[in-house]
């Protein structure tokens, strides 16, 4: 819409990968912990607009210092406090992304409709020759990890959804997630590719967009997969889309079907995640019947 105009980004040194090879960024700067020598160097930089689409303590220090025109976005903290304390539902039916939108709206700029985007350096490219002679006529890729216990779903699920769908699996995960998915491909036989923690983020964006269907809890992997338009399965557990997370799909494209237990009071019981159920029955991932989902899975 403003191809004249320059996009700085500023982000920390380990979400540098994400957004290395945008072609719509112009300058990308990353920290780690100090933000002062970097506030200093931006300073010099004559911005005509801030968009802080963080909202915190760090992000407010480098907003207000640079004094610029600015905006922020409304993170809908209180409505969520009290949707996950009193179970009162406050939240507008809206997602993150137009959330953001709002904050840019004063400068004209309008969403296309198109959906998200992700750009994968070259040398970060898969082939499917890279993959078992077992996969390379098409798989399922089926994120297993997540940021809490709570977002994902329990090994035993994993298990026998992998057992019935009758597709060879790439199960998809960090380092964290390897031991696990050993156990799951000791389980499932030749089907399974246990590819957690032998990629980088930009290789597993790879693999998500070399897949057929994409199987996941409500990760980063789930949004990379949204911007490939690829049909989602999210599973959702403690937390839920209402919070505006859900995988965002431009219309007509991609497919994307929320995996949840409805009717559980004690749901949500946090806007993020714990390392634990609070209830200790954990129902919001137990209760998921993986026979009806594995026959919505056409692959």
């Amino acid at each position: 819409q403003f191809p004249d105009a320059e996009i700085h980004y500023l982000t920390k040194e380990k979400f540098y990968p994400v957004i290395k090879a945008n072609p719509y960024i112009s300058r990308i700067y990353t920290f780690a912990n100090d933000l002062g020598p970097l506030i200093a160097t931006l300073k010099e930089i004559d911005f005509d607009f801030v968009v802080d689409l963080h909202r915190n303590l760090r992000s407010s220090r480098v907003r207000l210092a640079l004094r610029k025109p600015s905006a922020t976005f409304n993170k809908l903290n209180f409505k969520k406090w009290l949707i996950v304390n009193l179970k009162m539902d406050r939240l507008p039916d809206m997602h993150i992304v137009d959330r953001y939108f709002e904050a840019v709206r004063p400068m004209g700029v309008e969403n296309d409709g198109q959906g998200l985007d992700y750009f994968i350096p070259v040398e970060d490219l898969l082939l499917m020759e890279d993959l078992p002679p077992s996969h390379a006529d098409g798989f399922v890729a089926f994120v297993i990890g997540g940021m809490h216990y709570t977002k994902m779903l329990p090994e035993e699920k994993i298990i026998e959804l992998c057992r019935l769908i009758n597709k060879p699996v790439i199960l998809m995960g960090g380092p964290g997630e390897h031991e696990k998915a050993e156990r799951i491909k000791d389980l499932c036989e030749e089907k399974i590719y246990n590819a957690c923690g032998l990629y980088n983020i930009n290789q597993s964006a790879s693999l998500l967009k070399m897949s057929s269907i994409v199987l996941t809890n409500d990760t980063g992997l789930m949004h990379i997969a949204a911007a490939f338009r690829k049909e989602i399965f999210s599973f959702w557990g403690n937390t839920i889309p209402a919070f505006g997370m859900y995988p965002y799909l431009p219309e007509g494209e991609g497919t994307s079907h929320i995996i949840e237990v409805k009717g559980l009071s004690c749901r949500p019981c946090s806007k993020l995640g714990y390392s634990k159920c609070p209830k200790k029955h954990f129902r919001c991932m137990m209760d998921i019947d993986t026979d009806q989902l594995s026959a919505r899975i056409k692959v």
